[in-house]
């Protein structure tokens, strides 16, 4: 694959490094000559020191092979007109970062794939940590729907429970669906069947209609204080 990032800041440095390590193509343009001068010294890839809003250094890059461009730049502005040049070139996939979530429309109407402010969804993440530290992890779905990952704690309720005897017991709501299960002494994830068992220890993939909240992740044996997200004690 033929890769254009824009960029070559805190966001598009690792972009670059997982591209070129993936043995894809990658050109970068980037504006600031020392940031172009380290991507070229540390990174298999072309690397060219000029604007990308302009649209013949796009062309320089090599447009008109590219299956992709990504835009990551600082500025939501600089980030839409290449989007727009890029769109003009024919550049099959164009994706860019958007850090004002004001800007998430326009950027969705002229057809662009967009990513939301990687700063707040990194802040998002480690208030999770703090608030719910028994999920590993997560991912938002929608305005409220979550994917996240859970360890079965001792004692939880579903333990040594298969998944229909838990549905009889009414443990999983209609909104909650648990999507996959990685075993200590299995060599790759369960798919969970009607008749899997769940153990202690397992850790699971839990979709929720309603997000991971106390009432949710209790049934996994995690019982968290609903106001400061500590591991509280049940009477």
């Amino acid at each position: 694959m033929y890769i254009i990032i824009v960029g070559a800041g805190d966001i598009g440095t690792p972009l670059i490094e997982i591209a070129t390590r993936a043995g894809y193509e990658v050109v970068v343009i980037e504006t600031d000559p020392e940031k172009a001068d380290a991507v070229a010294s540390e990174y298999d890839c072309m690397v060219l020191n000029a604007d990308a809003t302009v649209k013949e250094n796009l062309a320089d890059a090599g447009s008109d092979r590219a299956d992709a461009i990504v835009t990551t730049t600082d500025q939501d502005a600089t980030n839409v007109m290449v989007s727009l040049l890029a769109q003009e070139l024919e550049i099959p996939n164009v994706v860019s970062v958007v850090h004002n979530p004001e800007h998430m429309n326009l950027f969705r109407q002229i057809g662009v794939n967009t990513m939301q402010n990687p700063q707040r969804l990194i802040a998002e993440s480690l208030f999770r940590s703090v608030d719910r530290p028994s999920i590993v992890d997560y991912m938002r779905v929608g305005d409220v729907a979550e994917v996240f990952e859970i360890t079965v704690a001792e004692e939880a309720p579903i333990a040594g429970k298969t998944l229909i005897e838990a549905d009889e017991e009414g443990l999983l709501g209609d909104e909650t669906l648990i999507v996959a299960i990685e075993r200590g002494d299995a060599d790759s994830p369960i798919t969970p069947r009607g008749q899997t068992r769940i153990e202690t220890g397992d850790l699971l993939t839990v979709y929720s209609g309603t997000g991971a909240t106390p009432d949710v992740t209790d049934i996994f044996g995690h019982y968290e204080d609903q106001e400061n997200g500590s591991n509280g004690v049940r009477l």
